[in-house]
């Protein structure tokens, strides 16, 4: 197929819009990542109900360890949902995980407290995170290939930059949620059943989000038409699967773990424990702490579209070396002031700061990573690459930043963030190309008007491979 033909067509009319298709699959993206968020936005109310009384730090870091042990099940549930992905459609496996983290949600919410059953609430709270690692591991890579061949090719930054517009609005309305809980119910009833509220309506909502998933259109069975494929006779067995990920697309797999651990690192350090770094360092108010973080990560989720708009027209590396060069610059003497900071509006700044440079990364990473995959693998490369890095770095730093608080050493985990940063800045350097034909151009039409048409697999490699 030429690169330069324009987007197939959905099931051989396309009965939804480009934008209704996004709506569905972003809603339910938001969804899930909401019950997931819910977790980190109320882990001190957990810490106390789940966790013997006493140390309340050791409470909190405990708290913090069941958050980045559930990043482990994440590349488990990349690899199921990615699998299943490439082989039995987009839809399919959205559908699904929204219903697991239902699932999961709805066990928290409903587990009995640490003073009731002891050590169970524990086992149950573990096994209810364990589901909802799972299912997200799942989403991440399924919802970034879906919407990037959704998408208008000369688009595609735009369209994408929805997962993190509703990824980040899963933070916000838990965020939200939280301040409306906290001004409306006293701290006692915060802590016996005010934060089982937030979990609750998160249930309620993946059900609503899987009745309207179901009505998607889906894009990887006509990829198989326009690549060819399916004509071609190959064998079905091999989409998914790990030998062909490992054995012909192992090159942009090791991109898309190295371009995530800065970026994913980053995410986590100014969106998640950035709340308990300006409780704990620099000793404001919980009431404070809640709306600054409320207010931040809405502007955050406000310009993920127009940063997805700019890389349309510069591309999507060069958006990813200005996160980098940007976070090597800022790292330092932003977590260096929060620590001294005195108000909500610095903190404010500080963290808005952040983030808006952050948002380099977020806004194109997810349509960086579906063009370095062909369709049959792309779910599956996509999501078990970022969902390794975030097994090991994302969901790790937020425990990682809390230790070295609580060892009085905040500039040994300023050097940790630097070298994930500096990590990612190599691969974006030499890992990456901009504006080149990509394995998603060939299925879906090119980005790039002027790109010249797409060349074989076998005389020319796709950027990152």
């Amino acid at each position: 197929m030429s690169s330069t033909a324009s987007a197939p067509r959905v099931g051989g009319e396309r009965r939804n819009s480009v934008m209704s298709n996004v709506a569905r699959g972003s809603l339910g993206n938001l969804i899930e990542w909401f019950d997931f968020y819910n977790y980190a936005i109320f882990t001190t109310y957990i810490a106390s109900n789940f966790f013997a009384k006493g140390d309340e730090t050791q409470a909190l870091l405990d708290t913090w360890a069941v958050f980045a042990i559930t990043f482990l099940m994440r590349p488990i549930g990349s690899w199921f949902f990615g699998r299943y992905a490439d082989r039995k459609g987009r839809r399919a496996a959205l559908t699904t995980s929204v219903l697991l983290m239902a699932l999961g949600t709805l066990m928290i919410g409903a587990a009995p407290t640490y003073d009731r059953i002891g050590i169970w609430a524990t086992v149950l709270l573990w096994v209810g995170r364990a589901i909802s690692g799972f299912s997200v591991g799942g989403e991440y890579g399924t919802t970034a290939a879906y919407m990037s061949e959704i998408a208008t090719p000369n688009r595609r930054g735009f369209y994408s930059s929805f997962q993190y517009v509703t990824l980040v609005g899963g933070q916000v309305l838990a965020a939200l949620l939280q301040v409306v809980l906290q001004h409306v119910l006293d701290k006692e009833q915060m802590h016996t059943w005010g934060w089982r509220l937030p979990f609750f309506i998160g249930a309620a909502g993946a059900l609503v989000v899987l009745w309207l998933r179901r009505s998607m259109d889906e894009t990887a069975d006509v990829a198989d038409t326009a690549s060819g494929d399916a004509a071609a006779g190959a064998p079905t067995e091999n989409k998914g699967s790990l030998g062909l990920l490992f054995r012909e697309y192992w090159r942009p797999f090791i991109v898309v773990v190295g371009l995530t651990i800065g970026g994913t690192t980053s995410f986590y350090v100014y969106t998640t424990l950035m709340q308990s770094y300006m409780k704990k360092v620099a000793g404001l108010d919980a009431d404070t702490v809640s709306i600054v973080n409320l207010c931040a990560l809405t502007v955050f989720m406000i310009v993920q579209p127009l940063y997805g708009l700019l890389s349309d027209k510069i591309g999507r590396r060069t958006m990813l070396l200005i996160f980098g060069v940007g976070s090597l610059i800022i790292t330092w003497p932003v977590l260096g002031a929060i620590r001294s900071v005195e108000s909500g509006l610095a903190a404010f700044g500080l963290q808005m700061f952040a983030l808006l440079i952050v948002a380099f990364y977020t806004s194109v990473n997810a349509v960086a990573k579906a063009e370095l995959f062909p369709t049959r693998v792309r779910a599956l490369g996509v999501g078990l690459g970022y969902g390794l890095a975030n097994a090991v770095f994302g969901g790790t730093a937020p425990y990682i930043g809390t230790w070295f608080a609580s060892h009085g050493n905040e500039k040994g985990f300023r050097v940790y963030l630097l070298a994930c940063v500096a990590v990612s800045l190599a691969v974006y350097l030499w890992g990456l190309r901009n504006k080149t034909v990509t394995e998603l151009d060939r299925d879906f039409g090119s980005a790039w008007g002027d790109a010249p048409d797409a060349p074989s697999s076998d005389d020319a490699r796709p950027a990152g491979r």
